[in-house]
C-alpha cells in the first residue's frame, strides 16, 4: 500500500454513539481507501447519518475514533475539514446568496486563491452555468443538491463524504451527477451514503451494509452477491436488516 494511500484513508475503530440508553451506533470498526467507492447502506434509523456526522466531526462519539486522512476527527478538526469535502443529507445553503457568490464565500473561508477561475471550474463541473447568475431560494431541489456538492468539492478534497447526494435529482441530473462522483472516486477516498439501491450498483466497490447501529456486512459488491447467491442487492439488504 503506498504512503499517499494510507494517508488519504479513512479510518473507523469501535465508533459508538449513545443517546441515554438507545445506542444509534455500537462499536462500528472499517476502513475505506482512496480509488474505491464505499456504499454506506442501512435502513432508515440504523445510523448512517449519525455515523456521518461523527465521521465529519460534527458529532462527538461516546467512544472509539475516527481518522481522515490520518487526522483525528475530534483531535485535529481543523486539518481534517481542510482535506474533506462534506455533502450532509440536508445541506445548509444561504438561499439568500446568488450561485456565485455563495461559492466564491466558500472558496474564501477555505483561503483558496485564484477564487473566480475556482468558482468557474467548479460551476462547469457540477452543471450549474444556466443557474449561476440565479439566487439559491429560487432553484429546484435537484440545482440545490448541484450547489451542495459545488460547495463539497470546490476546494478539491481528497476525502468525500456524500449523505444521499442524489436526493431529488431527476434521470438526466441523475445520470450527470453519477459521473461525476465516479469520475471524483477514481482518486479520491468517498463515503457515499444512500437508501437506493441502484445507486450502490452503479457507483460502488465496496458495500458496508448496517442494521441497528452496527455492521451486518462489509466486502466488495461483487463478494457480497457470490456469498449470497444472487445478483440482487435489494434481496441481500432485506434478508440481513429485516
Amino acid at each position: 500500500m503506498s504512503r499517499r494511500a494510507f494517508s488519504m484513508s479513512i479510518k473507523v475503530e469501535g465508533l459508538s454513539k449513545y443517546y441515554g440508553q438507545q445506542k444509534a451506533v455500537n462499536g462500528m470498526s472499517f476502513e475505506a481507501m482512496p480509488g474505491k467507492i464505499l456504499g454506506f447502506l442501512g435502513p432508515n434509523g440504523a445510523g448512517k447519518s449519525t455515523t456521518m456526522k461523527m465521521l465529519t466531526g460534527y458529532l462527538q462519539p461516546t467512544s472509539g475514533r475516527a481518522t481522515l486522512g490520518g487526522f483525528d476527527t475530534q483531535l485535529q478538526s481543523l486539518e481534517m475539514r481542510r482535506i474533506l469535502g462534506y455533502l450532509p443529507e440536508n445541506t445548509p445553503l444561504y438561499t439568500d446568496m446568488y450561485v456565485r457568490e455563495f461559492l466564491a464565500f466558500v472558496a474564501d473561508t477555505y483561503q483558496l486563491e485564484h477564487t473566480a477561475v475556482k468558482v468557474k471550474e467548479v460551476i462547469d463541473r457540477v452543471g450549474l452555468g444556466e443557474e449561476q447568475h440565479k439566487k439559491i431560494n429560487m432553484l429546484s431541489k435537484g440545482y440545490k443538491q448541484r450547489v451542495g456538492l459545488a460547495q463539497a468539492i470546490i476546494h478539491q478534497p481528497e476525502i468525500l463524504i456524500l449523505d444521499e447526494p442524489t436526493s431529488g435529482l431527476d434521470p438526466n441530473q441523475l445520470s450527470d451527477i453519477r459521473t461525476l462522483i465516479k469520475d471524483l472516486g477514481a482518486n479520491k477516498t468517498v463515503i457515499l451514503s444512500t437508501h437506493i439501491m441502484q445507486e450502490v450498483e452503479a457507483l460502488c466497490d465496496q458495500v458496508i451494509i448496517i442494521r441497528k447501529g452496527e455492521i451486518v456486512a462489509n466486502s466488495a459488491l461483487t463478494v457480497l452477491k457470490s456469498q449470497h447467491h444472487t445478483d440482487s442487492l435489494e434481496d441481500i439488504f432485506r434478508t440481513l436488516t429485516n
